[in-house]
């Protein structure tokens, strides 16, 4: 774990946001029947939060920017789904728009935390209890 928690992370909270309002917005009744969209879309929006979690719980920072990049392939995968369902007129541009908004600025985000952890100094291992 970090030094401070992936709580802490700002692109983590601001992920998280951005999961929870792709469930409130695939919750609409234009949606409702596309059973297979909603569930990429959710998957897809839970995934980042989830991966950049997982990735900062990881021991060691090349394995925590594996799980950065998960992350980011699965923002891809969020921009491309809410992209399909605003064309196929599941939700409108003003609905979809500040979403993807939010995906290219977690991308970002995400981008200046793998930085981070790549020219990071090598973590220190916790000593091992005494017996």
């Amino acid at each position: 774990m970090s030094e401070y928690g992936f709580r802490n992370l700002i692109v983590w909270k601001k992920a998280k946001a951005l999961a929870t309002e792709i469930y409130r917005l695939t919750n609409n009744e234009s949606i409702k029947r596309d059973f297979s969209l909603i569930d990429q879309m959710r998957r897809s929006a839970v995934n980042v939060p989830s991966n950049i979690a997982e990735g900062d719980e990881r021991p060691s920072d090349k394995d925590s920017v594996r799980f950065f990049h998960i992350a980011k392939g699965s923002l891809a995968e969020l921009a491309t789904q809410l992209e399909i369902a605003r064309e196929v007129v599941y939700f409108t541009a003003a609905q979809v728009e500040p979403l993807i908004v939010q995906c290219v600025e977690l991308g970002k985000m995400r981008g200046a935390l793998i930085r981070a952890r790549s020219n990071a100094s090598p973590r220190t291992p916790s000593p091992k209890p005494r017996a």
